[in-house]
């Protein structure tokens, strides 16, 4: 038995979704708490600043994927 093409995609954004967004979430954590670039101690280092840019940038680019992502509609509606 195979689902339908509709089921089949809706499922496949879902898990992609979450997938990437726990990634996504897993690594900064690493990064920022156990490698402690989270935490600015007196005067931001190089390494606070580029963990910040990455933050945000891989942040940007994981917000732009999701609006790509969900942007197609589904024939139910």
């Amino acid at each position: 038995m195979s689902m339908e093409t509709d089921v089949k995609d809706f499922l496949r954004r879902i898990v992609l979704s979450l997938v990437l967004g726990l990634s996504w979430l897993f690594i900064n954590m690493t990064l920022g708490i156990y490698f402690d670039l989270l935490p600015i101690y007196g005067r931001p280092d190089v390494g606070n600043i580029l963990f910040y840019i990455f933050f945000l940038g891989s942040g940007a680019f994981y917000v732009r994927f999701l609006l790509r992502t969900w942007r197609k509609k589904f024939p139910h509606g």
